[in-house]
């Protein structure tokens, strides 16, 4: 596979940018074996967000030659109070997510699952923790705390500073060169990148994905353009929100339920969760989408290309109604192998299970 291939596949979407990509063809040019990685707080059910859209990115990189590390965050996950702060559950809660991007047709012989366990028993790690605390201000570290799903007033212990130290140590300490988070994690990745040659390291290339949104309406609509960046990481699909969520062993009645009762006004396609899903995941899986709807409002329409559907759409030619219809079932089809595998493997079911009756925390 040539470097233009391998390019095309860690650039295509959902990747919605990447610092930079004169770094990364650099990078690939070198022909060295290249390490890249993402991390998640395992904290709760998998929702299409974490589930799909993660799983698509590691099937990219691996299929370009990248070996793929999958970080379970779980003593990130502890300091950040989820799960109540119980570790025993959130590791629990880590094997869960393993279980899921399993399901989701990530390969377990390709890609390296590692828990926060490994690398912190080892004292040089946190040494090094100490030595990028030592580079960062207060109000420099205060600055990062989107990444934890918090505001910057809302910093109070001691452990909410040791929080973006320990998630840039995390890429250093596994050789990370490339740093594949989410648009919500950006912040951790420039902090990596400002501090890294400073300590004798390298300036990670940064490859951020879209945020899948939830299902309900923003809580500012329409929203206004001063205020979009910020609220971002606010409107995304959250597992704490299960009934704006779509979790990938959702059953078929409960996706349908889901999706009709979302939030999507006619001719909009800014902020829009449904054509979110279209865009993201359902074109991703398919190359042309066919919406069913009755001769009367226009008969069964096929659409090869997302632009396609989102110009029809912005122009009235497609009702919220209809698309609802057709994502809910392209969905249905798309999660049949997840729900199948839980239902299949004791081991998945009973962290799905477990999970099911914690307590779930944003």
């Amino acid at each position: 596979m040539d470097i233009e291939e391998r390019l095309h596949l860690i650039v295509r979407p959902p990747t919605e940018e990447v610092v930079t990509i004169n770094e990364l063809r650099q990078l690939l040019e070198t022909g060295e074996k290249i390490i890249a990685y993402n991390g998640w707080e395992p904290s709760g059910m998998v929702h299409l967000g974490t589930g799909l859209i993660c799983a698509y990115k590691i099937k990219d990189f691996i299929e370009a030659g990248i070996h793929f590390k999958a970080f379970l965050a779980t003593w990130h996950a502890w300091i950040n109070r989820k799960l109540g702060g119980n570790l025993e559950l959130i590791r629990k809660a880590a094997d869960h997510f393993k279980h899921a991007w399993i399901s989701l047709g990530v390969p377990a012989d390709k890609v390296e699952f590692i828990y926060a366990d490994e690398l912190y028993e080892d004292s040089e790690y946190w040494k090094l923790v100490l030595q990028i605390a030592q580079e960062l201000t207060i109000d420099r570290v205060k600055r990062t705390l989107e990444i934890m799903g918090r505001k910057e007033v809302e910093a109070r212990r001691v452990a909410d500073f040791i929080y973006t130290p320990m998630q840039v140590a995390d890429i250093f300490f596994m050789n990370v060169k490339i740093a594949q988070l989410g648009m919500d994690q950006r912040k951790a990745n420039m902090v990596a990148r400002e501090v890294g040659p400073k300590l004798g390291f390298w300036k990670p290339v940064s490859v951020h994905h879209h945020l899948l949104q939830g299902l309900a309406k923003p809580p500012v609509w329409p929203i206004p353009e001063e205020q979009k960046a910020e609220m971002l990481s606010s409107i995304k699909m959250s597992k704490s929100l299960p009934n704006t969520a779509i979790f990938i062993y959702d059953e078929p009645e409960v996706i349908k339920k889901k999706i009709m009762q979302a939030f999507a006004p006619e001719r909009e396609t800014k902020f829009n969760p449904i054509l979110d899903i279209t865009k993201y995941i359902i074109f991703r899986e398919y190359s042309s989408i066919t919406i069913e709807r009755p001769l009367k409002y226009g008969g069964t329409i096929e659409y090869h290309s997302y632009t396609e559907l989102e110009k029809d759409y912005m122009e009235g030619r497609l009702h919220p109604f209809d698309l609802k219809n057709a994502v809910a079932e392209y969905l249905i089809k798309i999660l049949e192998p997840a729900r199948q595998y839980f239902a299949n493997s004791k081991d998945a079911l009973n962290t799905l299970n477990t999970l099911k009756s914690a307590t779930i925390t944003r």
